[in-house]
C-alpha cells in the first residue's frame, strides 16, 4: 500500500516556517536558541502534536517528536535535521530535513496507519554553530562525541557573558531527557539541500551520500619581525607577506590534489599603517573526498611551510584546531533510498558529502543515511538559497518510503 504523502503540504510548511525570522532580502535569520528559534520550535511542536506525535526535549534542547509504532518495544527510526540558521541564511538549509520527517508522520496519521516501529522526527539544537561553537554540538553530545557540560557552557559568540545554558532557560527549551536517548535509534535518515552545484548541473534530483568526508581545521601562526614600512625590502621578515603565500599555497594544493581548502579569520599584529606586521594568525580548513586525501594535502602544506620558512626567515606554527572524521553511511539504508528513488522513477547518483551535517555525528554510533536534493546555483547560507517544488517533492518521494521500510513497513 502506498502512503499518500502530500508534496503540497510539505512545500507550504516550508514556506510558513520561513516566515519566522524572515529578512527583507528574502532570507532567514533564526539563530540557535533565539526568540525566532523559539517560535519555530513552537510551530513544529504544534504541527507534530496535531499529527499524533508525542514530544520529548533533551537537556540540550533537541526535540524528539515521536509517532508511535505498532510494536511499543521497537527502537525508533529517526528522521531529522535542524531549524536554526546562520545570520544571513536561506529558507531550506535544515528545515527541509525536519519538515520532510514531519510530512511522513502527517501522512501516516491522516491515513490512520502505523509502522511496526516508531518514527521520531528530530530537530537538533545549534547545528549551524553561528551563535554557539562548535557547530552540530547537540548531536555531537548526544552521540558522546562532545561533552554535554562543555556544550552547555559555550559562550554566545555575539554576547560572551551569555551561555548556551542561559539561552535554553531564557526561551524555555531546557528539557529533562538524556541526550543519549538518540543512541537507541535503529536508523537515522537526514535529507538536506546539496549546498553545491553538482546535482543541478547534472539534472539529477537525488544525491545518495555515501560518506561525509573528513575535515581538518588548523590555526596557522606566522611570526616575523616588525619594523618601519619605509625600511628597505631586503632582509624584511614580513609576517603578512609570508602568510599570504601560505593562503595561496592552500588554494594551489587543493586545486592540484582535488580537495578543498580555505583560509579565514586572519588577524595581524601590530595592526598599524606604519608597521610591518610581525605576527599573523589565520584559520585553515582542508577536506578531501578520498580517505587519504587530507593526509596528502597536509603533507603538501607542511612542505610549503618548510620552503617558506627557509626562504623568508619567519617562524610558522600549524596547530590542529579541530575537525571531523570521515564517516561512511550504512549501506542497507543507502540501498533503501536507491530503491525508493528508482520506484519513483527519479534519477539518482552516489556522491560524497563535503559539508558536515548532524548525520555525521549520528553515523558514528547509529546506522545512518544522508540524502541531497539540488539547490539553485549550489547557493546556500545566503538569502538567495532556493529549491524548486519538483526537487522538494522528489526528496519526499525517495526518503518517505525508505523510512517506512526501515520502520518495518506498515503494521
Amino acid at each position: 500500500m502506498s502512503i499518500p504523502f502530500s508534496p503540497d503540504r510539505f512545500w507550504q510548511s516550508l514556506e510558513e516556517m520561513a516566515r519566522i525570522g524572515a529578512t527583507p532580502d528574502g532570507g532567514v535569520r533564526r539563530l540557535a536558541l533565539s526568540a525566532e528559534d523559539d517560535r519555530a520550535r513552537v510551530l513544529l511542536r504544534d504541527w507534530a502534536l496535531a499529527a499524533g506525535c508525542t514530544l520529548a526535549v533533551d537537556r540540550l534542547g533537541s526535540m524528539y517528536l515521536t509517532y508511535a509504532g505498532a510494536d511499543p518495544d521497537a527502537a525508533p527510526v529517526a528522521v531529522g535535521s535542524h531549524l536554526d540558521s546562520v545570520p544571513t541564511g536561506g529558507k531550506y538549509d535544515g528545515p527541509y530535513g525536519v519538515l520532510l520527517g514531519l510530512e511522513i508522520v502527517r501522512a501516516l496519521h491522516e491515513a490512520g496507519l502505523r509502522t511496526r516501529a516508531p518514527i521520531t522526527v528530530v530537530n537538533w539544537t545549534n547545528e549551524e554553530g553561528s551563535r554557539f561553537s562548535p557547530s552540530m554540538s547537540a548531536s555531537g553530545a548526544a552521540m558522546g562525541v562532545l561533552d554535554e557540560a562543555e556544550v552547555l557552557a559555550a559562550p554566545d559568540n555575539f554576547d560572551p557573558a551569555f551561555t548556551y545554558a542561559d539561552a535554553l532557560q531564557a526561551i524555555g527549551w531546557a528539557g529533562t531527557a538524556d541526550p543519549a536517548i538518540a543512541r537507541r535509534f535503529s536508523a537515522y535518515y537526514e535529507a538536506h539541500i546539496e549546498q553545491g552545484p553538482i546535482l543541478e548541473r547534472e539534472g539529477i534530483p537525488i544525491g545518495i551520500v555515501t560518506h561525509c568526508i573528513g575535515v581538518e581545521q588548523w590555526t596557522v601562526i606566522v611570526t616575523g619581525r616588525d619594523g618601519h614600512v619605509g625600511s628597505p625590502m631586503e632582509g624584511r621578515q614580513d609576517a603578512l607577506a609570508a602568510a599570504s603565500e601560505l593562503v595561496l599555497a592552500l588554494e594551489r594544493i587543493a586545486t592540484r590534489l582535488g580537495g578543498m581548502a580555505t583560509a579565514t579569520r586572519l588577524t595581524l599584529q601590530p595592526d598599524a599603517r606604519g608597521n610591518i606586521p610581525s605576527l599573523v594568525r589565520f584559520a585553515a580548513n582542508i577536506r578531501h573526498p578520498d580517505a587519504d586525501g587530507n593526509g596528502r594535502m597536509a603533507a603538501a602544506f607542511h612542505e610549503a611551510v618548510a620552503e617558506l620558512t627557509a626562504r623568508r626567515g619567519v617562524r610558522v606554527e600549524v596547530e590542529r584546531a579541530g575537525g571531523y572524521p570521515r564517516v561512511p553511511f550504512a549501506p542497507n539504508l543507502l540501498d533503501s533510498l536507491r530503491r525508493a528513488a528508482a520506484a519513483a522513477q527519479l534519477r539518482h547518483r552516489d556522491m560524497p558529502g563535503p559539508i558536515p551535517q548532524d548525520a555525521l555525528h549520528l553515523g558514528l554510533v547509529v546506522p545512518s543515511a544522508l540524502m541531497f536534493i539540488p539547490c539553485h546555483g549550489g547557493v546556500s547560507h545566503h538569502p538567495s538559497e532556493s529549491i524548486s517544488r519538483e526537487w522538494c517533492a522528489a526528496g519526499l518521494a525517495a526518503m518517505g518510503p525508505a523510512v517506512i521500510e526501515a520502520a518495518g513497513g506498515l503494521a
